[in-house]
């Protein structure tokens, strides 16, 4: 007989762990000869009665039932129903979270700082007077991290609250991420989860732009724009940012090389910028999470265009453009990464039944914002 596939019952002496599901609701898809507990985990060892996958998909409500996480697994030539034990929600003060929160405050007052022109080295005490970036920065991360994290709880999947990641770089972080155990229930849950952090992101982005426009510019003192080494970091604006500057009309660019727009639009900037690369159709990402619920397996074939995509791009701007090595960089670095993305695959539900119209319809939608958010030379440096 294929040890995949089995017809009998199980042996009159097993008895289920005391904390999982009778051994009644297991029989009909999965026959078990041994049961027990292995560092706080049931395991079952048997033999399906159907496709492992099948097998996986009927059991996982029952399991999640009692508190424990499902996968199945081959053991020993057989196969194991391995349930780890799963909790939704905060045990306890996240310090490690609080810990990065809080080196990222003093981060981004660095870097922000010097988008004041304030030298974070000799005026240490003045670095608190870029808070208005700060907050800009975390607030348009943090409401795209909480938009995943609250749409997880809905859908009882298993999430951490936010990770910041406090890191030198021109607005001080790399960004925030949070750690989703478990796997996803089915294509609505991953959906739900993948479209609402940019969604909610992109709304805070919104508001801090416009916020941001209305705020004066920052003007660079006379002797660092006179200094003859002085060099420009010019951002590349992407189609949306320039619509909300038309409709309020605010401008975002001026004839005065000293004087720029203040920095808490670089704050809105960086949301949309941020937005964007979240969803590239491509492997973990939002946009590959959005992608596997909207299209199933095809999602493979189209994720498999992506980097060599980002690598045109790169060598576009390389060829035909006069843009600086780090647009060039940015793209090629992302296709790289895309591919590595691409080839892990994206999240499986267990229940991979099709989206409702109305979830595809917010999908496409979703990824027009996204385009949006697009410039194919983010940023620059001018002499």
């Amino acid at each position: 007989m294929d040890d995949s596939v089995g017809s009998g019952s199980d042996p009159p002496w097993i008895t289920a762990p005391e904390d999982g599901p009778p051994l009644e609701r297991l029989r009909p898809v999965f026959s078990v000869y041994e049961a027990g507990v292995e560092s706080e985990r049931l395991v079952y060892y048997g033999v399906p009665k159907a496709d492992p996958e099948a097998v996986l998909a009927e059991l996982w409500p029952v399991f999640r039932e009692c508190g424990y996480e499902l996968h199945i697994e081959r053991r020993h030539g057989g196969f194991a129903l391995v349930a780890e034990p799963t909790s939704v929600g905060i045990d306890g003060i996240p310090w490690t979270n609080v810990v990065l929160f809080a080196l990222t405050v003093v981060s981004t007052l660095f870097a922000g700082s010097m988008w004041y022109h304030i030298d974070p080295i000799a005026e240490p005490t003045e670095m608190w007077r870029a808070w208005p970036f700060t907050v800009a920065i975390l607030g348009v991360l943090g409401v795209h991290e909480m938009g995943h994290y609250v749409m997880s709880r809905y859908h009882d999947v298993d999430a951490s609250l936010p990770y910041f990641i406090p890191v030198p770089t021109l607005i001080g972080t790399m960004g925030a991420v949070i750690k989703m155990n478990g796997r996803m229930p089915d294509r609505r849950a991953l959906f739900d989860i993948g479209v609402s952090g940019p969604l909610a992101g992109l709304v805070a982005t919104v508001v801090v732009t416009v916020i941001g426009l209305h705020l004066p510019p920052v003007t660079a003192p006379e002797t660092l724009v006179d200094h003859p080494d002085a060099i420009q970091l010019q951002l590349g604006y992407p189609p949306l940012l320039e619509w909300l500057a038309m409709a309020f009309d605010q401008p975002l660019y001026r004839d005065d090389p000293g004087t720029a727009v203040n920095p808490v639009v670089i704050g809105g900037w960086v949301g949309l910028f941020v937005t964007f690369l979240n969803l590239i159709p491509v492997g973990q990402l939002d946009g590959g999470h959005i992608l596997r619920a909207m299209a199933g397996s095809y999602q493979r074939t189209i994720a498999a265009l992506v980097p060599g995509a980002l690598f045109g791009l790169a060598a576009y701007l390389y060829y035909l453009t006069d843009a600086d090595g780090n647009a060039i960089a940015i793209w090629a670095v992302w296709g790289v990464f895309t591919a590595v993305l691409a080839s892990v695959g994206p999240a499986r539900p267990v229940h991979d039944e099709s989206l409702g119209r109305g979830r595809f319809a917010l999908g496409v939608i979703t990824f027009v914002l996204g385009v949006l958010c697009f410039t194919p030379v983010p940023i620059q440096i001018v002499s």
